[in-house]
């Protein structure tokens, strides 16, 4: 009879075990993961006696407190009975600006930059309906149209930037702001924003699509945005 132990029955591990799955002596039985390394008993992950961290019932845990693009709370509601949404981006601001009064503020702003526009392009001889030989020339017309671009593109960006006004919006008690923040635009958002205003008006479809740039905002729901402010992500509010 062998005086070797059987497989499994305590002493060296076998031979033929070439992962030492069987325990060493006097620990019996079981999987290598009953017990630590360096002795005593491993917790439970998550049962048993200690509980799961951030104290929830679970995985994964829960989302922190004020998330959102919008700093929206833990109490922010939302369509589906609660958790964190964005808040509303126009929390805490004036109230949104009139149409009409912005399409008045506007026309105002298109007669002061357009007699800009005419002064300049007089002095430069530049005239678009300047006849040669009976015929327009095109050269002259190309040339009011950039000129007519800069000014009205300019006059927006500058007076934007500054203070989120044009003289016209000043006048009528408004002013453009930041949809995610009420904030002054900067100068590459009022630019942005004035050349898709002015290109098209200077060099194509002028009073029409100023109408349908602007006109957008009285179909626009929620925010009541031109055409040009969903290019810039701004809105246009009430400052009286």
């Amino acid at each position: 009879m062998s005086t070797q132990p059987p497989p499994g029955s305590g002493g060296q591990p076998p031979e033929d075990d070439p992962f030492k799955k069987q325990p060493p002596p006097g620990e019996g039985a079981g999987s290598p993961y009953d017990r630590p390394p360096g002795g005593g008993e491993q917790p439970p992950p998550y049962g048993g006696g200690q509980p799961p961290p951030h104290g929830g019932g679970g995985w994964p845990p829960p989302p922190p407190h004020g998330g959102g693009p919008y700093g929206g709370g833990p109490h922010g509601g939302g369509p589906y009975g609660g958790g964190e949404f964005p808040a509303d981006p126009l929390a805490g601001m004036p109230p949104l600006a009139d149409s009409g009064k912005r399409t008045l503020a506007r026309l105002i702003d298109m007669v002061l930059v357009g007699i800009v526009v005419w002064l300049v392009t007089w002095g430069l001889n530049v005239d678009e309906y300047q006849m040669n030989a009976e015929r327009v020339d095109v050269g002259d017309s190309v040339a009011q149209s950039v000129i007519a671009a800069v000014l009205y593109m300019a006059y927006d960006t500058i007076m934007i930037a500054r203070s989120g006004q044009t003289l016209g919006k000043k006048w009528l008690n408004m002013r453009v702001a930041h949809l995610d923040n009420g904030a002054t635009p900067s100068v590459q958002v009022s630019l942005i924003r004035a050349a898709v205003l002015w290109i098209p008006f200077a060099f194509c479809c002028a009073c029409v699509w100023t109408a349908i740039c602007g006109g957008w905002s009285f179909f626009d729901r929620p925010y009541k945005q031109g055409l040009h402010d969903k290019a810039a992500k701004t809105v246009v509010v009430s400052t009286g």
